[in-house]
């Protein structure tokens, strides 16, 4: 169950409870409107809890290389920032 559905059964549950006035033989139409909120809250807290992104942590790192000449003409060098390394960690 994902959130948009979830979010429907709330709304669903909600009309049906506070906006509906009809009656139905055998069924009570805001007793279905509570079970419909309480599946949809449901739904929403298992949705979030299960399969919300997990916390990520990136780390990033950065150097300073060196290109073009030699080492003895390092007064015409110029640095750049050519290396990156990316780590991403997922905790369960």
């Amino acid at each position: 169950m994902g959130i948009g559905f979830s979010i429907f059964l709330l709304a669903v549950g909600a009309i049906l409870k506070f906006a509906v006035h009809a009656t139905v033989a055998g069924v009570d139409i805001r007793v279905v409107g509570v079970i419909l909120m309480v599946a949809g809250v449901l739904g929403l807290i298992l949705t979030m809890v299960i399969l919300a992104p997990r916390r990520r942590r990136t780390i990033t790192e950065s150097r300073d290389v060196t290109t073009g000449g030699s080492p003895a003409a390092s007064s015409n060098v110029t640095p750049k920032t050519e290396v990156h390394r990316e780590v991403t960690e997922e905790q369960n």
